[in-house]
């Protein structure tokens, strides 16, 4: 893959990046209701401290102009401050994004480590029992409500059995990298689960497809080790549609879980998300949702260059 290719590719993220940011921008603000709505009930909060307000964040000026003024200055590295706290947003985003990439890449790493071999096994064992038993554990992944399996795990393994930590990130007062591990399993685990669900099967699905191709049974007929055949002619092959969907999912994922970091108190950015739509702090939402549509394309780009790594007759001119 040419260097020019990746430039064009990296150049053309800027005009579609404008179009999500106009999107966002626009459903964001006519949902009903407003940034300051919080403070419309209170007593305390006089009308001439409202308007104040609205001035200092520039909700006084159209839509248009708020829009320009903020992406002119997003794209400057000007995010504004928060809403809720007053804080700067870059501040409060770069903050979260270490415990979010501690979770989301833990999650990701041991998702591809257990769902591509199971998605390998599934398929030389066709219609075995380790099959039947592998699909089975996907559909239930796949079907469970993440919600209720972290509910309950949590309430297993931190109320009743009290052998991991409930949420948190740390224990207060132990910093210790083995208290770390300890809260990191529930939801790590949470993560993955479904992860491993779904790649697997994508796994299993396109290995069936190379498995039956006339170069494999070619191989097969000239005494090539099944180990080898499956590992050395297939697998690599079989991967390519399996990266597009890895790809999708690691944005989603590291673009933060939103559930999962809610029901765990873990301080990434789900749970930033989550408490800046309930105070409707559009400046951290915004800066949220465009760092994850980054995060998206970012994975598509990554995903053409997997394919050319994987099979060298994949070239970008």
């Amino acid at each position: 893959m040419s260097l020019s290719y990746i430039f064009k590719r990296l150049l053309g993220m800027v005009p579609l990046l404008l179009g999500v940011s106009l999107i966002l921008f626009g459903v964001l603000h006519l949902a009903p209701g407003g940034p300051l709505d919080v403070y419309a009930d209170n007593p305390s909060v006089t009308q001439e401290a409202l308007d104040q307000m609205k001035r200092a964040f520039g909700l006084d000026q159209p839509l248009p102009v708020q829009y320009f003024r903020w992406v002119t200055a997003f794209f400057q590295g000007e995010w504004g401050y928060s809403i809720r706290t007053s804080q700067p947003v870059m501040e409060e985003v770069l903050a979260r994004i270490p415990a979010t990439l501690m979770l989301s890449g833990s999650a990701f790493f041991l998702a591809l480590l257990v769902a591509l071999p199971l998605g390998i096994l599934s398929a030389t064992r066709r219609y075995t029992g380790v099959d039947y038993f592998i699909t089975l554990m996907s559909f239930l992944g796949i079907s469970m409500p993440v919600f209720w399996l972290a509910l309950m795990l949590q309430l297993l393994f931190a109320v009743q059995w009290r052998v991991l930590p409930s949420a948190g990130m740390q224990t207060i007062g132990d910093g210790s990298l083995p208290d770390l591990l300890r809260h990191l399993v529930l939801p790590v685990f949470i993560l993955a689960f479904a992860s491993v669900a779904g790649w697997s099967r994508y796994m299993r699905s396109s290995m069936v497809e190379i498995l039956s191709q006339d170069y494999i049974r070619t191989a097969r007929a000239k005494g090539v080790s099944a180990r080898r055949v499956t590992y050395s002619h297939a697998f690599r092959n079989a991967l390519i549609p399996v990266v597009t969907v890895v790809a999708l999912d690691s944005a989603a994922i590291l673009s933060g879980a939103v559930i999962t970091e809610t029901i765990f108190a873990w301080p990434g950015l789900g749970r930033l998300f989550i408490d800046s739509m309930n105070g409707r702090d559009y400046p951290v939402l915004m800066a949220l949702l465009m760092v994850g549509s980054f995060a998206l394309v970012l994975s598509n780009l990554i995903a053409d260059l997997a394919y050319s790594l994987i099979d060298p007759r994949i070239r970008y001119d």
